[in-house]
C-alpha cells in the first residue's frame, strides 16, 4: 500500500496472478485426489490461494480470486463434474459459505493490512517530523527535508512556492497543476506532484509543511545573522586598516616630504653629510612605505584565496641565511639552523618572507642586550621545523590566537601594521605547513614553523 493506504495497480495485477496460480496449482494437485479428500477439505485448502491473493494484492485481488476459487471446486469437485450444475443441496451451501467465509477472510487480511501500513505510515511521519524538529536550519535542510516528504509519499516533485514562485524544488518541475497544495506559513505554500493524496495525508503534509515554513524561516534569520556578522567584521576591518595605515603611511610620508622640501630649498647650501643624512632619511621612508603596500597586497591576496605557492625541494639553512642578509639588525640574530638538514617541500619566496617576518617582530621583542636565536630540527612525523626564540615580555596563552588576526598589535613593539603573523601563518599554510608559537623557557615566545619534508620524488622531479 502506499502512504493513503491505497493499493497501486501494479500491486492490484500481482495479487491477480499470485491467486490465479495458486488455483492452477493447487487443483492441478488435488483433481488426482478427489476422490480421497472430502469437499469441506477441498474448500479449506482453497482459502489458501485466496489468502495469497489478499498478501499480493488486496481485497479485491482476494474477492476476485475468492469468486474462481468458487466457480473451480463446482467445476472440478462438485458432482456433476466439470459442470457448473450441483445435485445436492447441501453441496450449495457448503459453495456459498466457502465464498462468505474467503470473502470474510480477504476483508480480515485487508483491514490488516491496511493498519499496518497505517502504523508504519504514522512511525516514519513521527520519525520524520522529529528528525525535522532536531535538525539545524544548515544550509541544505530546507531541500533534504522535501526530498525526505517525496520519497515517503511517492511523489514526484514538491515544491516549498511564495504564491507562484518556487522557493526551493526537489524532482524535476511539472508543467501542469499541483496535485496537492496545502499552506504553509504567511505567504508560503507547499505543492506536489504525482498523485492524489488522501484525507490523512493531507493533515501530515500541512504538519510538514509548516515545518518547512520554520526551516525557511530559520534558514533566512541564520542568513541575515551571518550577513550582519560578515558586515561587522568588515567594519572591523575598515576600522583597524584605517586607524593603522593612517599612522603607518603618514609618518613616512611625512619624512620624505620634509626630507625633500628641505633639499629643494633654494637659499640653503646643504653640507655633504647633512644631504646623505635627508637622502637617507628618503630612502628609508621609501622602504617603510614599500612594506606596508606589500604587507596590504599579501593581505589581500591570502584573503581573496588567490595566493600562488610554488613549492620545490629547498635547504632550511639557505632560506634563513637569506633572511637574516636583509634584516636590519642581524647582528642580533644567532643562526642555529643544521646544514645536513634533509630537504624542504617549500616555496624558497615565501618562507624567506616568513622567516623574516618572525624574526623582526622577535628582535622588536627581546631586551637589546639578548640575542634571537633561529633553530632548525628533523620532527618525529619526518616533517621540518625552524624555531624563532626570542627572550621578551612573551604573550599569555589566551592571545596566541588572536595574534594571528590582521591589525593585531599586541605588545606594541614600535609600531607596523599588525600583519606580520597573520601574512606568516597564511604563507605558511598555503605552502602546506604551519605556524605555532610556544612559550621559551626562562621568558619569551617561540614561533615554530612546520613544513613538509621533500621526498625522493620530489627531489627527482627537480633536480
Amino acid at each position: 500500500m502506499d502512504a493513503g493506504g491505497r493499493v497501486p495497480a501494479r500491486r492490484g495485477v500481482l495479487g491477480v496472478v499470485a491467486g490465479g496460480v495458486g488455483l492452477v496449482v493447487l487443483t492441478a494437485v488435488l483433481v488426482p485426489l478427489r476422490g480421497e479428500v472430502s469437499l469441506a477439505g477441498v474448500t479449506l485448502l482453497y482459502l489458501v490461494p485466496v489468502l495469497g491473493a489478499a498478501v499480493a494484492g488486496g481485497v479485491w485481488s482476494a474477492l476476485l480470486a475468492a469468486v474462481a476459487a468458487d466457480l473451480v471446486v463446482n467445476f472440478a469437485f462438485v458432482a456433476p463434474y466439470r459442470t457448473l450444475a450441483v445435485d445436492d443441496p447441501g453441496n450449495v451451501l457448503v459453495l456459498v459459505v466457502y465464498l462468505l467465509v474467503a470473502g470474510t477472510v480477504a476483508g480480515a487480511v485487508d483491514v490488516a493490512a491496511r493498519h499496518r501500513s497505517t502504523a508504519v505510515r504514522r512511525g516514519v511521519e513521527s520519525r520524520l517530523l522529529a528528525r525535522i524538529s532536531a535538525a539545524p536550519a544548515a544550509a541544505g535542510a530546507l531541500p533534504d527535508l522535501l526530498e525526505q516528504v517525496r520519497v515517503t509519499y511517492g511523489l514526484r516533485s514538491v515544491a516549498l512556492l511564495r504564491g507562484e514562485e518556487p522557493l526551493t524544488r526537489v524532482g524535476a518541475a511539472q508543467a501542469h497543476p499541483p496535485d496537492l497544495t496545502v499552506r504553509a506559513g504567511p505567504g508560503l505554500r507547499l505543492a506536489a506532484w504525482g498523485r492524489p493524496v488522501g484525507v490523512e495525508e493531507r493533515g501530515t503534509l500541512t504538519r510538514l509543511a509548516a515545518a518547512a515554513a520554520r526551516l525557511h524561516e530559520h534558514q533566512r534569520l541564520a542568513d541575515e545573522a551571518a550577513r550582519a556578522r560578515e558586515l561587522a567584521e568588515i567594519d572591523r576591518l575598515r576600522a583597524a586598516l584605517l586607524d593603522a595605515v593612517g599612522h603607518d603611511l603618514r609618518t613616512p610620508l611625512a619624512g620624505i616630504k620634509a626630507a625633500v622640501s628641505s633639499l629643494r630649498q633654494p637659499d640653503v647650501d646643504w653640507a655633504p653629510h647633512d644631504r646623505a643624512e635627508l637622502l637617507a632619511t628618503v630612502e628609508e621612508s621609501a622602504d617603510r612605505l614599500i612594506a606596508v603596500v606589500e604587507n596590504l597586497l599579501s593581505l589581500s591576496r591570502l584573503r581573496a584565496g588567490v595566493l600562488s605557492a610554488v613549492v620545490r625541494p629547498i635547504a632550511l639553512d639557505a632560506v634563513v641565511a637569506e633572511a637574516i642578509i636583509h634584516q636590519a639588525d642581524r647582528h642580533r640574530i644567532a643562526f642555529e639552523v643544521p646544514d645536513d638538514l634533509p630537504l624542504a617541500l617549500a616555496d624558497p619566496g615565501l618562507l624567506e618572507r616568513v622567516v623574516a617576518n618572525l624574526m623582526a617582530n622577535a628582535v622588536a621583542a627581546s631586551p637589546s642586550d639578548r640575542q634571537v636565536r633561529v633553530t632548525g630540527d628533523h620532527a618525529a612525523d619526518g616533517s621540518l621545523r625552524l624555531h624563532v626564540v626570542d627572550h621578551g615580555p612573551g604573550l599569555a596563552a589566551a592571545d596566541r590566537d588572536r595574534m594571528f588576526e590582521p591589525f593585531q598589535r599586541l605588545h606594541d613593539h614600535g609600531g607596523g601594521l599588525g600583519l606580520g603573523l597573520a601574512i606568516a601563518r597564511g604563507f605558511t599554510e598555503a605552502m602546506g605547513g604551519s605556524l605555532t608559537p610556544a612559550e621559551t623557557p626562562g621568558g619569551g615566545l617561540t614561533m615554530t614553523v612546520t613544513v613538509p619534508a621533500a621526498t625522493r620524488a620530489d627531489r627527482s622531479a627537480y633536480p
